[in-house]
């Protein structure tokens, strides 16, 4: 069996057992890692054998609102690091390197092609521009793709055809990419044509998306809901999206949270077949983080 075959059944099968999932899922804590090093604020997870990548930004000085628009934008940028980390299944780190350049310092949910990570790292507020990078896993090399006028959240990248899909702020919109000529990402090249969609899907706002072939991307996410006489309650979940007509096909609730309370899917995830259920991977918390591994059993 072919590389590319043996993905195509992998992802058959998460997109399958994914599907069976409902909101009476059961889910098993399988271990919690602490992680042995300050992660800042954690965005982005991909699980490459035994180790893990983790894309978060550092804030130095978190952004202002201003009392009225300027510039088509609602804050400052603030100031801040993008970083990308590279750690063992044991928490330790093994690498750490930074993204950004200026006022783009916020880096987003990430994925992983087979060969390359792809990271979009933003000014940190909505409607303002972002870097789509490429790095390579082994040297952790990152090359500049291209710019974007739009706050990226998060990056897919389809693995049959090259093209990249992009999340807004709050996920609000879809953006699709599709690589120039020879179908080939080159470096420093202008923005290529984007297709842009509405997302219809209000239940979450996605935070990191996972490439599944051969047209869909698993996405976590959160929202936040007011409820009289408690206050602001967050809930979590996770949602399969049709990259062909940018809609989601199956969603479910994740009742899952951190020491801290926070909600599971705040933020990065990655999830894989193992045996025949799948395993996940949360980062929700800041700073002091902590790698929580769940089985779901529909």
């Amino acid at each position: 069996m072919g590389r590319s075959e043996e993905r195509r059944r992998k992802s058959e099968a998460i997109i399958h057992r994914f599907t069976q999932l409902t909101a009476s899922a059961t889910w098993r804590c399988v271990d919690k890692v602490k992680l042995a090093f300050r992660t800042g604020h954690p965005q982005g997870l991909v699980k490459i054998g035994a180790a893990f990548y983790l894309s978060s930004v550092e804030i130095v000085v978190p952004p202002k609102k201003h009392p009225l628009p300027l510039n088509g934008c609602d804050r400052t940028t603030g100031e801040g690091v993008g970083h990308l980390f590279h750690f063992d299944s044991s928490g330790n780190l093994l690498r750490d390197i930074t993204l950004g350049e200026g006022s783009i310092y916020h880096p987003g949910g990430i994925d992983y092609d087979g060969k390359s990570l792809w990271i979009p790292v933003a000014e940190y507020r909505p409607n303002s521009q972002s870097i789509i990078y490429r790095v390579h896993p082994e040297t952790l090399e990152a090359a500049k793709i291209f710019r974007c006028h739009d706050h990226i959240g998060g990056l897919a990248y389809n693995r049959c055809n090259g093209t990249l899909h992009g999340i807004s702020w709050g996920s609000r919109k879809f953006h699709a990419w599709t690589p120039g000529e020879g179908h080939v990402w080159q470096e420093e090249q202008a923005e290529p044509e984007r297709r842009t969609h509405v997302n219809g899907s209000h239940y979450i706002n996605y935070q990191d998306c996972q490439f599944l072939e051969t047209h869909y991307m698993l996405c976590s996410g959160l929202n936040s809901y007011t409820l009289p006489n408690v206050g602001r309650v967050a809930l979590g979940g996770l949602e399969l999206v049709d990259l062909d007509v940018h809609a989601a096909l199956h969603q479910v609730p994740v009742p899952l949270y951190s020491d801290t309370m926070r909600p599971m899917t705040q933020n990065p995830f990655s999830v894989e077949l193992h045996h025949d259920h799948l395993r996940f991977y949360f980062v929700p918390d800041d700073h002091e983080s902590t790698l929580y591994i769940y089985d779901a059993v529909a």
